[in-house]
C-alpha cells in the first residue's frame, strides 16, 4: 500500500513520502496560480479549482491567499464563500455544504502528527475527516481539528477552536468550542419581508 493509500484510509503514513511530496507541489502551483487571478477572471478561477479540488460547486467565491495541502481531498459544495486566508491541511476528507460562509482566517485540520516523539520524527501522521454541514456560518479565526462534524444551519463564533462534533442548528463559542444555545424562529427578523 502506497503512503498516498494510506493517507486515503485514516491509516499512519509517512509524512515525508516523496510522492506525497510531489503532490504537495503540484497543489501549490494550483493554489497559487489561483491567488494571482483578479475578481473578473471568473472562468480561469472555475478551471483552476476544478484542477486542484477533488469536487467543486457552483457559485464557489474563494478570496486569496487560499492554501491547502493536495486540494484532491476536498469538496466545496454550491453556493460556498471562502473569505481570506483560509488554509485546509487535507490529508483527510473535507467536505464544505452548500450556502455555507467561511470568515477570514479559517484553518480546517484534519491532520494529526504521531503522539510519540521518536515517531514524530520519522513522519508519521494521520488523518481524520472533517464534514462542514449546509448553511453553517464560521466566524473568522475559527479552527476545526481532525474528526469534527458540524452540523446543518449551525453558526460558530468567531476564534472558536472546534475539537468535536457541533450539532445543527445551533450557536456554539469558545475553546474549546461548545454549543451556546439552539438557534431557533426569535432569532428571525424582518429582513426577508422587507426585500419582497
Amino acid at each position: 500500500m502506497t503512503e498516498w493509500e494510506k493517507l486515503q484510509n485514516g491509516f499512519v503514513y509517512n509524512d515525508f513520502d516523496d510522492d506525497l511530496f510531489q503532490r504537495r507541489v503540484v497543489a501549490k502551483k494550483l493554489f497559487r496560480a489561483y491567488n494571482k487571478t483578479e475578481d473578473d477572471e471568473t472562468d480561469l478561477r472555475q478551471e483552476l479549482m476544478q484542477k486542484l479540488f477533488k469536487n467543486i460547486g457552483k457559485n464557489v467565491w474563494i478570496e486569496p491567499d487560499f492554501r491547502c495541502e493536495f486540494g484532491k481531498n476536498i469538496t466545496i459544495e454550491d453556493n460556498v464563500y471562502i473569505n481570506f486566508g483560509c488554509v485546509i491541511l487535507d490529508c483527510a476528507e473535507v467536505r464544505i455544504g452548500a450556502n455555507t460562509l467561511l470568515g477570514p482566517n479559517i484553518g480546517i485540520y484534519p491532520v494529526n502528527h504521531s503522539i510519540d516523539a521518536e515517531e514524530r520524527i520519522q513522519g508519521g501522521c494521520c488523518g481524520k475527516p472533517i464534514y462542514i454541514g449546509k448553511n453553517v456560518w464560521l466566524g473568522g479565526d475559527v479552527k476545526i481539528l481532525a474528526g469534527v462534524t458540524i452540523g446543518d444551519n449551525t453558526i460558530i463564533g468567531t476564534g472558536s477552536i472546534v475539537t468535536k462534533d457541533i450539532p445543527s442548528n445551533v450557536i456554539a463559542v469558545g475553546n474549546p468550542c461548545k454549543v451556546v444555545r439552539q438557534i431557533t424562529d426569535k432569532d428571525k427578523t424582518d429582513y426577508l419581508q422587507q426585500r419582497k
